[in-house]
């Protein structure tokens, strides 16, 4: 394999922008698939959807892998699922790749979750093309889409391409590069046709050229000298610059097409070989073993020692199966490697490239690929290498559930089955967490949303074969302080032989609204009051403590326990002493900070008919929602709210009614806020109410 020639790309977008139907004609278009098949309609489905779940809802659930020859280059494609509550599928992908396409509506243009796609790209340095998709629907604007990009996402967009029509008389694409006018012939679009630019469109089209050119002088000293002495530029010079930029996340260059009327998806195949980069032009590095601070520069290199991370584990009848990105070195069928968590030895019983569902048999695999491997006991994120000990890559964002239901097998024969099948997924999906409630002793499942949740019971019961019962949904609140206290605190216990003695003075204090981090813990003992031995046991101490706060037994977020001073006994004291007295002090002291409760706050964006704005507004802040914005485009009203999570459960079926089966809408986290007083007492005393039930 020519590592220049190849890509790892993703392609990510807002919930039906047309992601799937793009990744379906991008198979077509290479030969892949002989056929292509709609996410919804009368075929099998999208190849890309092949649960059978996301193929009856017309979403996708889980990223899948394919790979794929465009003229003479490979690419590894995943396509990633575009609703919120999936949103680890789209981080671990974009974790391992090399660069993406941002799919954009001509219509919706930038949306909620566009902008979580575009945080979580910049959050690992992935370079990009964004596509603006859904050229035929009435209403679309490119032109908006660009500024919205600029605005929105804070990128500078450069359209590379001009539209000829828009709407149902969209007929393709003026590419600004060549100044060729390209339509796409056959019955699906398979053959692209270069023609002059239409005579009407010339004078348009030069425009959009100049604008084009003065946006990427910008990042080239030689483009801007040209274009000052109005000397004529070179296409060849006009890739290299876009390229450049591109690969440095300067720019976001802008093509455009409908994937479904088959229109621009080749240009976009073209691009994605030429701008995007090659394992070989990005620069990773991973961490030392013996220091975090030692850093260990990775080449795409098959004869450096293997550095590789498992991204994403998926079960089935054939046992674990471990998607790998290489990054150095090279891993063959039947070779043992090292596990760099574990540190166990692990042997690599098959490889296989994986299209979809279906799978290739490979006898070793290289640095720069994306493969599958078989018969190791790996979790998301694990690094292996050639030794042991060796060194670990940086492991991927895994957002916080904030849902939580309570299940429970609807006779006691399926016990073991439902066991099994919670152990498998979570081991798969970081974000679905199982927990077993101390007080009831009802095992609880918490994940991103409704429907995330709503996926997994559906599993349970179709791969399982689990008939289960769902408790009524709960929202996972925090415990906040809000009030500093000074605290004095001593721990002594006499019990015949040594005692236990600890002594520490400080204070609880709130963090700001900005920190990071929900509990920090600083200390500036001096003069040996307390031996600097003890401050790791009292930390740990405090941060035993966070589980469970006093006003409802929600964790505790937003608190920095800070110790000044103290003391200690020469005999007495010990770790265990310290790490008591840090938990004594905790329950004591943090009541006196005066903590509220807060609550995961959702920001909601609904699109409905114009004439339904009103009853749909209305019924927001009936629910304690903020209304942030509404914008009317085409006779489509867009509102986005903050609403408390709390209030949103069937909000979906509640939307239905009110908008004649006409609305939909799109949810995520957008951060936690103080619950209102009158509420916070009526949760305080739910609480309390299910405790004492619990207890009986």
């Amino acid at each position: 394999m020519n590592l220049k020639k190849l890509r790892n790309i993703g392609i990510s977008a807002h919930i039906d922008s047309g992601k799937t139907t793009l990744s379906e004609r991008m198979l077509f278009y290479t030969g892949r698939i002989h056929k292509m098949e709609e996410v919804r309609g009368a075929g099998t489905g999208a190849t890309m959807d092949h649960m059978e779940l996301e193929r009856e809802r017309g979403i996708t659930i889980t990223s899948a892998a394919t790979s794929v020859q465009w003229n003479d280059h490979a690419i590894n494609l995943i396509d990633t699922p575009g609703h919120v509550d999936f949103t680890v599928e789209v981080e671990r992908s974009l974790r391992v790749l090399d660069g993406a396409v941002l799919v954009l509506c001509a219509v919706g243009g930038v949306q909620s979750q566009s902008i979580t796609v575009d945080r979580q790209m910049k959050r690992y340095h992935i370079p990009r093309l964004a596509f603006i998709n859904k050229m035929d629907r009435t209403g679309a604007d490119p032109f908006r889409v660009v500024q919205e990009i600029r605005s929105q996402l804070g990128d500078d967009a450069i359209l590379m391409q001009l539209p000829i029509g828009a709407g149902d008389r969209f007929q393709g694409v003026i590419d600004l590069v060549t100044m060729k006018a390209l339509s796409f012939d056959g019955d699906d679009g398979e053959r692209v046709r270069e023609q002059p630019i239409p005579t009407a469109l010339e004078d348009r089209a030069r425009d959009g050229r100049n604008q084009m050119l003065e946006a990427l002088a910008m990042y080239s000293d030689e483009l801007m000298e040209l274009l000052l002495a109005e000397e004529p530029v070179s296409q060849e010079l006009i890739h290299q610059v876009a390229r450049a930029a591109v690969q440095q996340q300067d720019v976001t260059l802008v093509f455009l097409g409908s994937a479904f009327r088959n229109k621009g998806v080749q240009p976009l195949l073209d691009a994605i070989t030429r701008y995007l980069p090659a394992p070989t032009e990005r620069e990773i590095s991973a961490r030392g073993w013996e220091s975090e601070e030692t850093t260990i520069p990775l080449a795409a290199d098959p004869d450096q020692p293997l550095v590789g991370m498992a991204f994403k584990i998926v079960d089935d009848p054939y046992g674990q199966l471990t998607f790998m990105r290489l990054y150095q070195g090279r891993i063959v069928k039947g070779g043992t490697y090292y596990n760099q968590r574990t540190g166990r030895k692990e042997r690599f019983s098959r490889i296989v490239r994986m299209h979809a569902e279906k799978r290739q048999e490979m006898d070793a695999a290289m640095a720069g690929d994306i493969v599958a491997v078989m018969g190791v006991d790996s979790a998301s994120g694990d690094t292996y290498a050639a030794t042991p000990k060796f060194c670990t890559l940086e492991s991927m964002y895994v957002p916080e559930p904030v849902i939580r239901v309570a299940v429970q097998p609807c006779s006691r024969a399926d016990a073991e089955r439902l066991s099994k099948a919670l152990t498998r997924f979570r081991k798969e999906d970081p974000t679905f967490q199982v927990s077993t409630d101390t007080e009831t002793g009802e095992v609880i499942l918490a994940g991103m949303g409704e429907l995330h949740l709503e996926v997994y019971v559906e599993r349970i019961r179709r791969e399982y074969k689990v008939a289960v019962q769902i408790g009524a949904p709960r929202v996972s609140y925090r415990e906040s302080p809000t009030a500093v206290y000074e605290f004095n605190y001593k721990h002594r216990k006499q019990t015949g032989g040594s005692g236990q003695y600890a002594h520490i003075v400080g204070r609880l204090e709130p963090l700001p609204a900005e920190a990071e981090e929900s509990f920090c813990f600083e200390e500036s003992v001096v003069g040996g009051r307390i031996p600097k031995g003890y401050l790791p046991s009292i930390e740990k101490g405090f941060r035993d403590c966070l589980g469970k706060g006093p006003l409802a037994q929600y964790p505790v977020v937003g608190l920095r326990a800070v110790v000044a001073d103290g003391s200690y006994h020469e005999v007495d004291s010990s770790d265990k002493a310290f790490q008591i007295c840090a938990q004594g002090c905790f329950r004591e002291s943090f009541p006196k900070t005066r903590p509220v409760l807060l609550e995961p706050i959702m920001r909601i964006e609904v699109e409905c008919p114009q004439s339904f704005q009103g009853p749909v507004t209305g019924d927001l802040t009936s629910r304690r929602g903020l209304i942030q914005g509404t914008e009317i485009r085409e006779g489509i009203s867009r509102i986005v709210a903050e609403v408390p999570l709390a209030e949103t459960f069937g909000y979906a079926t509640d939307l239905r009614s009110m908008t004649q089966g006409q609305g939909t809408f799109t949810m995520e986290l957008q951060g936690y806020r103080k619950v209102p007083p009158s509420i916070q007492e009526e949760i305080i005393a739910r609480k309390r109410q299910a405790q004492l039930s619990g207890a009986r």
